[in-house]
């Protein structure tokens, strides 16, 4: 199996009717899949798509996620799954940088792009998952083609998605990742998980990531059945675990920790859950949950888009709660200084990688060469990450090298942030930084200036940021500052924001009870 398509083929003609995703109130086989797939990826290509044009996706989980992945791999076009709750400028700049020619999207997702179209020279086509406007091809229409799909010549090393990062020095870039990318990547999953052949995996984690594309990619290759869920409910996940028959369940830390703070009763053991993968965990916290819910806990991982998973330790291993794993088998790691050379064991540094076998990362930043060369210097891939390499191999992440942050399971650009919350009319200068959160990733905060004469209140400035920020990017923090800390080049010193912290000043927008609400966060 060199390519995503031929694995989907190939499982098809072995498995036949056997599940293979449902989400929603809707399953599909795996000979479902492809024939699925088969007709959308001719619908596209007899709407003039052709090998190496780019499709963006704005859409919840769903079925026809998972079908448009695959058409993408079978047409030789370019995957390009949009964070579902970008907005504005964020929004803009993604279907702008990747030059999507056709942009498929649910009625939230269209709806949010609407006022984009005359800004996007490329667009040329756009797909209604749901009901459709005008102007735009029903999905339903691309699914009911009966011509033949092409078969352009693609391999391993075929370009099949551009996912976007989380811009951590400026805006977002798109990696560029290859099929070998997504099949080595579900070989990783067994090795960690340990897959076996009656699991079934259960996810929440959205489609446009990923680690949730990886899920699905594992679930092909070892021929099992998935459950994408649309959203994360705390209240329903156990009993969904007890329904769905679930095994193995993939997702981030806050969700596991939300789990922990629900009241203890009968449903905790009422599941057939074995293995929970959650990052990051804290150790007593992967303790409390073995002991209440039954299920092991993997919490030792590192990775990244451009690679996949770098370090890991597999559910049967002598594991080190604290650290994340040892570097996988297809990675060279090292940690090394700012000249590249190798630290000793156990101090800190830059971790960095580079691939074993072919076509096990990606292949460069799309449209930015420059910044590819930049993380590919003295030819290995410089994560912008501090670790520690320990004697026995055993790797440690210890920060984020730049000023970025994880909130919500998501990553946010804090130079993107800032750059949108300076939009306020009343603010002239902002500076964002991550304070610590008790879900086991950040909460934000940002410092203001505000302009002359101006004022601005904590009301009208979360209505503010509901409008122009995704719900996962709005600080939770507000201080007003007359001035922000800078050098002599007028660089803001964050580091003394960062040691300032939570002063009696700051406003605190969650506790003020300014929220949104699950219902709120695409409007």
């Amino acid at each position: 199996m060199t390519t995503v398509g031929s694995a989907l083929r190939r499982q098809a003609e072995a498995l036949g009717d056997r599940l293979y995703v449902w989400s929603g109130t809707e399953r599909m086989t795996y000979a479902e899949a492809d024939a699925r797939t088969e007709a959308v990826a001719a619908g596209l290509a007899g709407r003039g798509v052709e090998p190496g044009d780019r499709v963006a996706v704005i859409a919840g989980n769903r079925v026809e996620m998972v079908e448009l992945f695959f058409a993408c791999a079978k047409l030789g076009a370019v995957f390009v799954p949009l964070n579902v709750f970008l907005r504005g400028e964020f929004l803009r700049y993604q279907l702008a940088d990747s030059r999507a020619s056709v942009l498929v999207g649910d009625a939230d997702g269209l709806a949010s792009s609407a006022a984009l179209a005359a800004d996007l020279p490329d667009l040329r086509l756009i797909v209604a998952l749901d009901d459709a406007a005008a102007g735009s091809v029903p999905y339903a229409d691309l699914r009911a083609s009966t011509a033949p799909a092409p078969t352009p010549g693609l391999a391993a090393d075929s370009l099949l998605s551009i996912l976007y990062t989380s811009g951590t020095t400026g805006m977002p870039k798109g990696c560029m990742l290859p099929h070998g990318w997504y099949l080595n990547g579900a070989t990783v999953s067994s090795r960690m998980v340990e897959y076996r052949p009656d699991d079934v995996p259960l996810t929440c984690l959205p489609l446009f990531h990923a680690w949730a594309q990886g899920t699905m990619m594992g679930t092909l290759v070892h021929g099992l059945s998935a459950v994408v869920d649309p959203v994360f409910t705390v209240g329903g996940l156990l009993e969904r675990f007890a329904e769905t028959n679930a095994s193995v369940f993939l997702g981030v830390g806050m969700m596991g920790m939300a789990m922990l703070a629900r009241e203890p009763s009968d449903a905790d053991r009422a599941h057939r859950l074995r293995v929970a993968l959650m990052i990051p965990f804290g150790v007593d916290d992967q303790r409390r949950f073995h002991e209440r819910f039954g299920a092991r806990v993997l919490s030792q991982l590192y990775g990244q888009t451009e690679c996949g998973a770098i370090a890991y330790s597999a559910l049967s291993d002598e594991r080190d709660p604290a650290s994340v794993g040892v570097p996988a088998p297809y990675f060279d790691v090292r940690v090394v200084d700012e000249d590249d050379g190798d630290v000793p064991p156990g101090e800190v540094g830059e971790i960095v990688v580079r691939p074993r076998v072919p076509n096990a990362m990606y292949l460069g930043y799309w449209g930015k060469p420059d910044a590819t060369i930049e993380a590919w210097r003295n030819l290995w891939h410089h994560s912008g990450d501090y670790g520690r390499l320990a004697e026995d191999g055993t790797l440690t992440f210890v920060d984020r090298k730049k000023d970025a942050l994880r909130r919500r399971g998501e990553n946010v650009s804090s130079m993107e942030l800032e750059r949108a919350i300076t939009a306020h009319p009343d603010v002239a200068e902002a500076a964002v930084h991550a304070v610590p959160s008790e879900l086991t990733e950040d909460d934000i905060k940002v410092c203001l200036v505000l302009e002359p004469g101006r004022s601005v209140g904590p009301a009208g400035l979360f209505e503010f940021f509901k409008r122009s920020l995704p719900y996962f990017a709005i600080p939770r923090f507000v201080e007003v500052l007359p001035e922000l800390p800078k050098t002599a080049t007028l660089r803001v010193q964050k580091h003394l924001l960062r040691e300032r912290g939570i002063t009696a000043e700051t406003w605190d927008l969650e506790a003020a009870g300014f929220t949104v609400a699950p219902e709120e966060r695409r409007g």
